[in-house]
């Protein structure tokens, strides 16, 4: 054998050694009744990092490399590959590579043989991706067998597990990105993780059982045809489960990596992120009246109302505006330089196969609402419209356009990739929630395109709607609000943003909002809360009218996440609420921690 392999081959069953030798910090933290949680840590104490050029690991920057990944022996859809796509999509292996890739390569050594074709062909493969950019190797099992090649000189990052079952694959793909903490790195638990209910002090076993009791009791009703709940804790995604169909004719099981229609969630995970980075940059002023940032309304009744009113819903503003009624004519005709049957220049904006908007008729919506008149009564309407003029704030504030700024500075750094607009054309329609079957405005079932209406006429892109995306995605935004602003071991925004914006503005005035934020009432009512009562005055989250929640708790460092399709296959089905199903499934979660 020779030195350096020697050498690397005794680190490594020396740091083996000392963990199996040690047991006592396990029994001491672990009771015996926690088997997963013992398992798990035990699991995690396992991995060793051999080699770290550079502090590559945990990987950083997201957004700004190709990533890509191939195995040896770990099979197909291996739980090391799916563990890696919750952090950030990967591809497999490529044919070619250049510095700004990150390739992770998963090998399974219980199924390889000693000088094996195999073997010499992951060498030169190696050796050829080191070359071309960043590499990093997992080794899984008995690493005897590979004494005699230089896998710990090629790659930039080399773990070693000495076992490849699922939960150390799951593990070692979260070392990799931050999920949980590596040995010798304090520092490195900087993004979600997956671990069991009882590490963080949860009871697993009430949770699942109550659960499913009552989102299992909503299907039945008809309140949903299928729903999924998320739910993290101190960091860690402890519980995501998926129930019933996409639709009540039980042909497509819904499932995790499903993108739902987030509705009013969008309002506060599109422009309200910018709006908060702005605000602790120093760009945005939320006592800065309305006309500062949008000159067209200075002549209205809302141009010295400030952005905090309008986003603390305190600013008069009445709840909507059925914009695409308005367009209709006396006769129930489309109105001139509205809607028009055919694409074309002037009709560009699609809405379906058989209807387009006019290309500039987003001035009208804006104007609509500037000369809508203010209700005189001062005090608390939740409305949508001043989030639909958000956008140009930020687009006037960035110089940029809301989507390509915000998948630039949170989606994509965030690893949340499926956060985004318009989601037909980058990912199949199977993997998209259906929502309504429209049977008065666009005439079709709603599938992939924005339930709401305006928001359709937008374009699909505005600030009160439109935003799609998973659970897992929705939740490393929302872990980074939890953070104070941070994630991935990159600050996002000021905290005193966090801070200023998920606080309660009004409430001697008996308003419980924050800004753009909802947060619990400021006296528990059952019968008009949709939170848990244990939910903490610091919480804060969102509803979204197609059937989406999530609520964020910073005192218990705790999130649920609640999505359903209760639109499908119409609007009037309203169990969600008449059973209580989202503030029953929050409490749950706060009735299971120990």
């Amino acid at each position: 054998m020779k030195r350096p392999y020697l050498l690397c081959f005794l680190i490594f069953c020396c740091a083996t050694d000392r963990l199996v030798s040690q047991p006592a910090p396990d029994q001491r933290v672990f009771s015996s009744k926690n088997a997963e949680a013992d398992a798990w840590e035990a699991t995690r104490q396992s991995i060793v990092l051999l080699r770290n050029e550079d502090e590559l690991l945990p990987l950083k920057k997201l957004d700004g490399h190709v990533f890509s990944w191939w195995s040896v022996g770990l099979g197909q859809q291996s739980v090391f590959e799916e563990t890696l796509n919750k952090y950030r999509p990967t591809s497999p292996q490529r044919k070619f590579y250049d510095e700004k890739d990150i390739v992770v390569v998963g090998i399974n050594a219980d199924s390889l043989q000693p000088n094996s074709p195999v073997l010499l062909a992951l060498e030169q493969r190696s050796k050829y991706m080191a070359k071309k950019g960043s590499l990093v190797i997992v080794l899984f099992g008995n690493t005897l067998i590979f004494n005699d090649l230089p896998l710990q000189k090629l790659a930039s990052a080399l773990v070693v597990m000495p076992s490849a079952d699922s939960l150390s694959q799951s593990l070692a793909a979260q070392a990799i990105f931050g999920g949980c903490t590596l040995n010798g790195l304090p520092t490195s638990h900087t993004r979600l993780g997956y671990c069991p209910p009882s590490l963080v002090g949860l009871d697993g076993q009430l949770m699942a059982d109550s659960i499913r009791a009552i989102v299992e009791e909503g299907i039945r009703a008809q309140a949903f045809p299928g729903a999924q709940v998320l739910v993290a804790k101190d960091g860690m995604v402890v519980f995501h489960q998926t129930y019933g169909f996409e639709t009540y004719d039980s042909l497509q099981r819904v499932r995790p990596d499903d993108l739902y229609d987030f509705a009013s969630v969008t309002k506060v995970t599109s422009t309200l992120p910018a709006l908060m980075r702005l605000y602790g940059e120093g760009k945005f002023d939320l006592d800065a009246p309305l006309k500062k940032y949008l000159p067209f309304f200075k002549k209205s009744d809302k141009a010295d109302v400030t952005y905090r009113q309008f986003l603390a819903h305190n600013g008069r503003l009445k709840p909507s505006i059925v914009f695409w009624s308005q367009a209709k004519n006396e006769n129930g005709g489309w109105k001139r330089r509205s809607f028009r049957e055919h694409y074309s220049r002037r009709y560009p904006i699609y809405i379906t196969d058989s209807l387009f908007l006019f290309k500039n008729y987003k001035r009208q919506i804006y104007k609509g609402i500037r000369d809508l008149p203010l209700s005189q009564k001062p005090g608390y309407v939740y409305s949508d419209l001043s989030f639909i003029l958000y956008p140009k704030v930020v687009e006037k504030l960035t110089g940029e356009s809301l989507e390509p700024y915000l998948k630039e500075t949170f989606y994509r750094p965030l690893g949340a990739f499926t956060l985004t607009y318009n989601p037909l054309g980058r990912y199949s329609i199977e993997r998209i929630v259906p929502t309504e079957r429209d049977t008065f405005f666009r005439k079709k079932q709603i599938q992939g395109t924005v339930h709401d209406e305006t928001a359709a006429m937008l374009g699909g892109v505005s600030g009160h709607a439109g935003l799609f995306g998973t659970a897992g995605d929705l939740a490393k935004l929302v872990q980074m609000y939890l953070n104070g602003g941070e994630y991935g071991g990159e600050r996002f925004i000021s905290e005193d943003g966090v801070r200023e914006f998920t606080r309660c503005q009004y409430c001697p005035a008996g308003n419980r909002r924050g800004l753009g934020f909802d947060k619990p009432l400021i006296e528990y009512d059952a019968q008009k809360s949709y939170v848990a009562q244990s939910a903490s005055p610091e919480s804060f989250g969102h509803s979204g009218y197609t059937g989406t929640f999530f609520w964020a708790d910073p005192t218990h460092n705790l999130m649920v996440i609640f999505f359903s399709n209760r639109v499908y296959p119409d609007r009037s089905h309203n169990g969600i609420s008449n059973l209580n199903i989202r503030p029953r499934v929050h409490q749950v979660v706060y009735d299971a921690l120990r």
